[in-house]
């Protein structure tokens, strides 16, 4: 019977074994798609978004008045000291509670999208503090803001003749209530083109502009 021949041992090539103490590498894992929390090598991390710093008083944006309704022509004449005349708008306030009057009725008119260099404040007592503010960097340069016409402005009812038209006054009757008055509320309503607001005690509003507003 024949057998197989048998392969010695030294023809069976060299045998590897690991040496003393060290162990087979592992194999390496493949590297996978990177996911978009993982950051490139490299580059931090992105944090959180910075917070914005908180702004000052922002007004908002204005919007454009309507255009007025065309006028049909009448044979009759016209009467410009009728149709010049502003809307007269009066807010019952006591003296020390007109000023924070005014300033609600201004909040309101910039909601409903008045431009901030629409209105003009005038105050028959104690100043509006951005008025007193302003007039300590100079005279010049706070009548100067009223000329730029991009804000509200402020100002004292004794100066009402510096003051320049603007489609809304508002006045405060803070105080005062004898000769500023009866003076600054009729040159107040010469200066508004559209709407004049008073806030104060009814009956000295009345008193200064005369018995037929």
């Amino acid at each position: 019977m024949l057998q197989e021949p048998q392969i010695p041992e030294s023809a069976q090539g060299p045998r590897v074994t690991p040496a003393a103490g060290r162990t087979a590498p592992t194999p390496r894992p493949v590297p996978g798609p990177r996911s978009a929390a993982t950051p490139r090598p490299g580059r931090p991390v992105p944090g959180p978004a910075r917070p914005t710093p908180p702004a000052q008083r922002a007004h908002p944006a204005p919007v454009p008045a309507p255009a007025p309704a065309p006028v049909a022509p009448t044979s009759a004449p016209s009467r410009p000291e009728n149709r010049s005349a502003p809307q007269l708008q009066l807010i019952p306030a006591p003296a020390g509670g007109a000023l924070d009057a005014a300033e609600e009725a201004v909040d309101l008119l910039l909601e409903s999208g008045r431009a901030p260099g629409d209105i003009l404040v005038l105050t028959t007592g104690e100043q509006h503090p951005w008025a007193a503010h302003e007039l300590s960097f100079g005279d010049a340069a706070y009548w100067a803001q009223q000329d730029a016409g991009d804000d509200v402005f402020f100002a004292d009812a004794s100066a009402v003749d510096r003051a320049k038209p603007r489609p809304v006054v508002v006045v405060a009757v803070n105080g005062d209530a004898g000769d500023t008055v009866a003076r600054a509320l009729p040159v107040a309503r010469d200066r508004a083109a559209a709407l004049l607001i008073v806030c104060g005690d009814p009956q000295t509003i009345n008193s200064a502009l005369g018995a037929g507003v």
